[in-house]
């Protein structure tokens, strides 16, 4: 399983979804926007337990957590039964959020990359999308990095390269590393 963590409007999705073409077999791609998606309202309801902030911040409830648990549960089960999975995640408390992936997956290898792009870069990207709370963007690009330990160790970074050019160094990555055993 690999896990593409980045702020809102670094690229992961389309490096997420160049992955799925470049690499062998069948993956799937699941992440924060899709489990955002199937709360009510796309979670713009007050039910789905996410609140957004003016200036970009997001708190949850307790029962948003809960429900993320059961989400990540499922999403196990999946990669258990055989599923090749890529999770697009935004982990909005850096290290904190990377052990409540790691207790979530404890029994099998997940490959950690680090998506960057610098915050005004970001910052614009998110301008043009319809869909993004102003400031999430800024406020993600670096903070979601803090304390998180990432396992590719090439230059992730959609600020001047392009989300293909990434995706294809991820898989180079992954590749020299299965076969240097």
């Amino acid at each position: 399983m690999i896990v593409l963590n980045g702020g809102s409007s670094s690229g992961k999705s389309s490096i997420a979804r160049t992955l799925q073409e470049i690499l062998p077999g069948i993956w799937l791609t699941f992440g924060v926007d899709t489990f955002i998606d199937a709360l009510p309202a796309g979670g713009d309801s007050p039910r789905a337990g996410i609140t957004f902030e003016q200036d970009g911040t997001i708190t949850f409830s307790a029962e948003h957590r809960a429900l993320e648990r059961s989400w990540y549960t499922g999403l196990s089960a999946m990669a258990r039964a055989g599923a090749h999975l890529i999770l697009d995640e935004v982990l909005l408390s850096g290290r904190a959020g990377q052990e409540r992936l790691r207790t979530a997956f404890s029994d099998m290898e997940l490959i950690w990359v680090g998506v960057r792009c610098d915050p005004d870069v970001a910052a614009s990207r998110e301008a043009g999308r319809l869909d993004r709370v102003e400031g999430m963007a800024r406020q993600q690009a670096l903070s979601v990095h803090a304390g998180v330990v990432y396992d590719v160790e090439v230059e992730v970074d959609t600020t001047h390269n392009s989300t293909e050019g990434c995706a294809r160094d991820i898989a180079r990555q992954l590749w020299l590393e299965a076969f240097a055993c």
